[in-house]
C-alpha cells in the first residue's frame, strides 16, 4: 500500500481502461473521524487533484442510520451507538472484526452509468474476493449487499456527488458474537445478518485486504498504485 500523499501515477503503466487508485489503510478509526476524511478526499477528487483512492478501515462499535431508515423509522437497541449518514440505504452496523472499504472514486467507466450498476460492481468485487476463500457468495432479493449460506454478510451504501463517492461497503469477518446479529432493518429478522465466522469460515482482515485488491482490476477496472 501507498502512503497517502503518493503523486498520481503515470496514466501509461496500465491500459487505458485500467485506473490506477492510491490505497490508504486507516487502521481503527471512529467513524466520525473516517466521515470527515471521505469528504476531504471527496472535495480533492471532484477537483482533480487527488486519482480515485481507497480507504480501508475498521470502527469501534456503532450503528449508521441512512434516509431508508429514517424514512421507516427504524432505530439500532439502546444499547447501541448510532448515528445518522447520508448514504443509500436502511442500517447498518460497524464494529471489531469487520472490514470497512471506503471508495472515494469518480465512477465514469464502463458499466458505471448510474447508481445499480455501480452498488453492482461493489458486490461483483466482494463476491469474486470471497470465492479465493471458496466461500460461495452472491445476491438475494431481500437486500442489496452481500450474502452467502442464506445470511447476509455485507453492505452496500453511497454517497455521491457530481459521481464522486463517499461510503462504501462493509464485510463482516468476526464481528463480536451477537452484536450484528441482533439487529433489524428493511424487514430482515435479527440473526439474518451475521459474520464469515458464524458461518464456518476464517478469513483475517489482512487477507481480505489482499484479496480484495487482487481482484480489484478484474471486478471494477482499478489497480492499486505502486510507488
Amino acid at each position: 500500500m501507498v502512503l497517502e500523499s503518493n503523486p498520481l501515477m503515470p496514466a501509461d503503466r496500465f491500459p487505458a481502461n485500467m485506473r490506477e487508485v492510491v490505497v490508504i489503510d486507516l487502521g481503527t478509526i471512529p467513524h466520525a473521524d473516517a466521515n470527515l476524511r471521505m469528504r476531504e478526499l471527496q472535495q480533492l477528487r471532484l477537483g482533480e487533484e487527488i486519482p480515485d483512492t481507497l480507504l480501508f478501515c475498521d470502527h469501534p462499535e456503532i450503528v449508521t442510520l441512512g434516509p431508508a431508515a429514517r424514512r421507516d423509522a427504524v432505530t439500532a437497541p439502546d444499547d447501541y451507538a448510532q448515528v445518522e449518514v447520508d448514504r443509500g440505504g436502511s442500517l447498518t452496523y460497524h464494529g471489531p472484526g469487520q472490514l470497512v472499504v471506503y471508495p472515494v472514486f469518480r465512477w465514469d467507466l464502463e458499466g458505471e452509468s448510474n447508481v445499480k450498476r455501480v452498488t453492482a460492481k461493489l458486490e461483483a468485487w466482494c463476491i469474486e474476493a470471497l470465492a479465493e476463500f471458496n466461500i460461495v457468495a452472491g445476491r438475494d432479493e431481500r437486500m442489496q449487499g452481500v450474502w452467502s449460506d442464506g445470511h447476509k454478510v455485507g453492505s452496500v451504501g453511497l454517497a455521491f456527488r457530481n459521481w464522486v463517492s463517499r461510503h462504501g461497503f462493509t464485510l463482516n469477518l468476526a464481528t463480536t458474537p451477537g452484536r450484528v446479529e441482533g439487529l433489524h432493518g428493511c424487514g430482515l429478522e435479527p440473526g439474518v445478518t451475521t459474520c464469515l465466522l458464524a458461518l464456518g469460515h476464517r478469513v483475517s482482515r489482512p487477507e481480505m485486504t489482499t484479496s480484495l485488491l487482487r481482484t480489484m482490476p478484474s471486478a471494477i477496472g482499478r489497480v492499486e498504485a505502486k510507488s
